[in-house]
């Protein structure tokens, strides 16, 4: 089985690879450029194709040989939609047989351009009669990591929106076993499939859960949008209003579900939680 893997040197789909690799397969990586090379080579791939999702003939060329592809859309890109249905088609087009798409939880939520974006994707894997998998995975649990740091340093846990407000969680660790899975067998072939750890958690109750872990107070923060910006360093565009419209629909409705029961099902286990999730990073980031 070989497989072609959109988002090898990224931060989440990384992951994928060494599930891939376990499970016997050979793992080509796209990448931007050569400086990428190396860093897919670490990851585990076999092989790497230089190529650009808005670059229609590199994604032919890059799926050509290839039983199957793992795709993870560009969150947030302008034309996030359109970068993500030609990979489809590049991969149709090339005779591949498999197709998993990594999306997001509650792609019907159409005011939120991140979820938007993964509908017309999903349509354009489903119209292109190749056997394909769609995951539908919570907030990455991944994403507390960039900010770690800043967590310990000042004390805070800090996003702009309600901290009340309660959101479902999942760590990509286990959606990329599930993508593995799904691109070296056949139980999930057509299936679209919603990833979470169980329940959901407010801030407050995550700066105390991280509390506890560090034994020292982590605060729950709430900083304006403007001041959040500035700290992350997002540039004015269609990117930071993405991030707007997204942070105030969290602040009136959260990001609701925690039903892991699907989840548990594919993995024969619990999925990871948070508690681990940050204990793990508590400790990795004391040992470096």
């Amino acid at each position: 089985m070989k497989t072609l893997v959109v988002g090898a040197t990224g931060n989440h789909a990384h992951f994928v690879v060494p599930e891939l690799k376990q499970r016997g397969a050979t793992v080509r990586a796209l990448v931007r450029d050569e400086s990428k090379i190396d860093a897919a080579k670490q990851q585990g791939a076999d092989e790497t194709a230089i190529g650009d999702l808005s670059d229609p003939a590199s994604l032919h060329a890059a799926a050509n040989g290839v039983d199957g592809v793992f795709h993870i859309n560009p969150a947030f890109a302008p034309n996030e939609a359109d970068l993500g249905m030609a990979m489809v088609k590049a991969a149709k087009a090339s005779g591949v047989r498999k197709f998993v798409f990594s999306g997001v939880y509650h792609p019907s939520i159409s005011k939120l351009s991140n979820h938007a974006a993964k509908r017309p994707v999903e349509e354009a894997i489903y119209e292109s009669g190749m056997e394909f998998t769609v995951l539908q995975p919570a907030m990455f649990m991944q994403t507390f990591a960039a900010s770690w740091q800043a967590v310990i340093k000042q004390g805070r846990l800090s996003l702009p929106y309600n901290k009340l407000a309660k959101a479902c969680y999942v760590d990509y660790r286990d959606v990329a076993e599930v993508a593995a899975m799904a691109l070296t067998g056949d139980e999930l072939s057509y299936g679209t499939f919603e990833l979470c750890a169980p329940g959901m958690i407010n801030r407050v109750e995550l700066a105390a859960l991280i509390s506890e872990i560090l034994k020292r107070p982590i605060e729950a923060g709430e900083p304006s949008f403007d001041e959040w910006v500035q700290a992350a360093h997002i540039p004015e565009g269609a990117t930071r209003e993405s991030f707007r419209m997204m942070y105030e629909d969290y602040d009136q409705y959260g990001f609701s579900g925690g039903n892991a029961i699907v989840l548990r099902t594919l993995l024969g286990r619990e999925p990871r939680s948070l508690q681990q999730y940050v204990q793990e990073l508590a400790n990795s980031k004391a040992a470096s």
